[in-house]
């Protein structure tokens, strides 16, 4: 007997102590042998000298026990808390002189409640909420939380049931991990929220922000991707200390407008007045302008994990939800703070609030039927504002306002996770609009806007990566520079968008293996030195839709794109516009493009019952070749026209191209008024008719048609021969 207790002792494995309840409770308390003696081995009584050493079958009997025999140092095995066995059993020890509250789990007091003496808790950092009698959750687990994760030597919390809390907790402390082992954490009659608190989640971590502020103005240019920062003094700083550090709002700008807010590690100290930092700056800083560093202590490895989470409130409306509904994790200046497995129903904030946090990970979590999508901050998954580093992956949402949302964040990806139930206009993937830059998102499904939460934020990102995306909204047309896009499907939807939207800036946007129905081109912002292009797409157009809108300035690039459904379809942006190898496709009945771009270039590729009518709302340049096939007619009975009326030149360069007219009233080329100096080099046309009135070739106009081949087609109106027009020699006529 003595054997087996004192290898369990020496153990104190809480499995062997549930096991051996049954002989462990028939022991007496006896004092434990000295180190070397051989009397207990050879069943004789052990020797005095040694804290006791007892057992008990369940914490009310250990503490039914008196204590005023109890010795310094005595240990006693506990088999289980309600029951033996029952998974809440311990090791504990007698520390004769400690007046510490009892908290029911680590500190006990016996019931003859001595002024000095408590029962304290032997563990090796692992400790789960049965140890304080919590096997259901009909009693709040906030006391147990708290005690536990107050233990600075307690690095692992669990659960084996399910759970009720009923407080808003804030902890500081790192290196801890929460995992509920995927029970069920409730929160009805939570306390109260204050206003506008989205970090009032059940467990809140949070770093410290110190005394020590450094504030300067920039004596020079801080330029895009550095890491090495100018200081007043490097001797202000430490290798090794975390920084939150923000530059002062764009002049002009929006009330929160700031290109720098973010959480940084010092990591050397280059020379007097620099320092390198943990961070590549996204954006550059001008002369002049205002950065404000404050050193920070953060939380570091807190970790919270596998939990079935169901918010409060009262489900009353916004204004009084936010009081009173709940939501599991939020950080704080926070490093290496990950969160999985939670899935959470009817949350009112973000289930996992970030700010200032810097290399996390949020992975395999789940957000269904927040109480509200239209209330702002409300009914997310994820928020994340100044964060650097992050990866979210393998998450999914139903019916909320946003499935992820990065707010002045950088070099973070977004993977495999999956938006549903977005008819009310609740887009599972967005950007502020606060200088996001260097994101990632990668085989994701739902609604999706880039950078669109209003001018107070400045309205702007930059290389933004979205690939395999599957969606039936896209926008992403304010100020965001380097957009890529590649094989992402916007795929009309009659509950929510029909028309299928996918509108990009043309500011360095480079679109590969999409496919979408209205699709535009908008520019609100000039600041990338890459050019727009759009390859190897796909686009349904809706009737009339403007394709490139009146601010493009920028050159837009079409390369092997296909167009269908066109029917007075617009691109009215001045920019140049040049498709490569592109098929246009109308209808006979469709009006054909407006065009009221300084330059359009049409190499290879077709048009086919639709056509190119420039606006001539400004001096215009046409090329067509490159062996592209005009084909068909279209309403305005004219494959390349320009609108009458108007005073501006346009220039018409025609070579290698092959135009086969559906009709014999459809026009190859129409021009009948206007300034125009036209050539055709080695075109073929096919039926049809050529109608070039002696009205637009007068003047400084000019007219060159040589070494083309027209095929019974009919010459309306063109002009005799002349010092500025020659349009019969050299060319075979059958």
């Amino acid at each position: 007997m003595n054997t087996t207790r004192r290898h369990l002792l020496r153990s104190g494995g809480l499995g062997a102590a549930a096991v051996a309840a049954g002989a462990l409770a028939t022991v007496p308390a006896q004092a434990a042998e000295p180190a070397g003696s051989t009397k207990d081995d050879q069943g004789g009584a052990p020797a005095a000298g040694r804290p006791a050493a007892t057992s008990a079958a369940t914490v009310a009997d250990l503490l039914a026990a008196p204590s005023a025999s109890l010795r310094a140092g005595a240990v006693a095995v506990v088999a289980g808390y309600h029951a033996p066995g029952d998974g809440g059993g311990m090791t504990v020890r007698w520390d004769a002189a400690s007046t510490l509250a009892p908290d029911g789990g680590l500190v006990l007091r016996p019931d003859d409640r001595p002024a000095h003496g408590r029962w304290r808790r032997v563990h090796d950092g692992v400790l789960d909420f049965r140890g304080f009698g919590l096997f259901d959750a009909g009693t709040p687990a906030d006391d147990a939380l708290d005690a536990m994760v107050g233990d600075p030597s307690v690095h692992r919390v669990e659960a084996h049931t399910d759970l009720l809390f009923r407080r808003r907790h804030t902890y500081h402390r790192s290196r801890i991990t929460l995992d509920f082992g995927g029970h069920t954490v409730h929160t009805g009659g939570i306390e109260r929220n204050t206003h506008d608190n989205p970090f009032g989640a059940v467990l809140f971590f949070q770093g410290t922000v110190t005394g020590d502020t450094v504030t300067h103005v920039l004596p020079a240019g801080v330029i895009e991707l550095t890491d090495a920062f100018p200081v007043p003094d490097s001797g202000a700083f430490e290798v090794g200390q975390w920084w939150a550090v923000q530059s002062d709002e764009v002049a002009g700008g929006g009330s929160d407008e700031r290109e720098l807010q973010k959480m940084v590690e010092v990591t050397e100290i280059i020379d007097g007045t620099h320092i390198r930092v943990d961070y590549l700056n996204g954006w550059p800083l001008a002369a002049g302008r205002t950065l404000t560093w404050r050193r920070v202590e953060p939380v570091v490895g807190a970790r919270v994990e596998h939990l079935v989470f169901l918010g409060a409130g009262q489900d009353t409306g916004a204004v009084d939800d936010e009081y009173t509904g709940s939501h599991p994790v939020a950080y704080e200046y926070a490093v290496d703070c990950d969160v999985s497995r939670i899935q959470a129903t009817g949350t009112f904030w973000p289930v996992i609030m970030r700010r200032w946090c810097t290399r996390y990970r949020t992975l395999q979590c789940g957000l269904k039927n927040p109480p509200t999508v239209m209330y702002g901050g409300a009914g997310y998954l994820t928020q994340q504002i100044y964060c650097l580093y992050g990866h979210v992956a393998d998450c999914t949402s139903s019916n909320v306002r946003h499935l992820n949302d990065l707010t002045a964040s950088a070099y973070c990806q977004v993977v495999n996770c999956h938006g549903d139930g977005d008819d009310e206009g609740g887009n599972p993937f967005t950007t502020h609009g606060q200088y996001e830059h260097d994101l990632l998102f990668d085989g994701n499904s739902g609604l999706m806007d880039i950078a669109n939460s209003g001018a107070q934020w400045g309205n702007s990102a930059k290389r933004i990566t979205v690939r395999n995306h599957v969606c039936s909204w896209f926008t992403a047309n304010t100020l965001i520079t380097d957009l890529t896009l590649e094989n992402v499907k916007v795929i009309p939807r009659p509950t929510f968008d029909p028309d299928g939207t996918l509108v990009i800036n043309a500011d360095g946007a480079q679109l590969r293996g999409c496919t979408g129905a209205f699709f535009a081109v908008a520019q609100r912002s000039a600041r990338s030195s890459r050019p727009t292009t759009v390859t190897d797409c796909v686009f349904d157009l809706p009737k009339a839709s403007v394709l490139v809108q009146t601010p493009v300035t920028a050159p837009v690039h079409f390369v092997r794109t296909t167009f269908t459904g066109l029917d007075g379809n617009v691109l009215r942006g001045s920019g140049p516009v040049h498709f490569t190898d592109c098929r246009l496709t109308g209808s006979a009945k469709g009006a054909p493009l407006s065009v009221g771009a300084a330059e359009v270039t049409v190499d290879g590729g077709s048009l086919t019952d639709t056509g190119i009518a420039l606006s001539a709302v400004r001096d215009q340049r046409i090329s067509v070749g490159g062996g592209v096939r005009l084909a068909g007619t279209n309403a305005a009975g004219a494959l390349l026209s320009r609108d009458t009326g108007t005073g501006a030149t346009v220039v018409w360069e025609l070579a290698d191209l092959r135009s086969e007219a559906a009709d014999a009233d459809t026009a190859h080329v129409r021009v009948t008024d206007g300034t125009n100096r036209y050539s055709a080099v080695g075109a073929r046309f096919t039926g049809g008719r050529l109608a070039l009135a002696a009205a637009a070739f007068g003047g400084s106009s000019a007219l060159l048609h040589t070494a083309c081949t027209e095929d019974q087609v009919t010459r309306e109106g063109l002009p005799a021969d002349g010092k500025r027009v020659s349009a019969t020699s050299g060319n075979l006529i059958l």
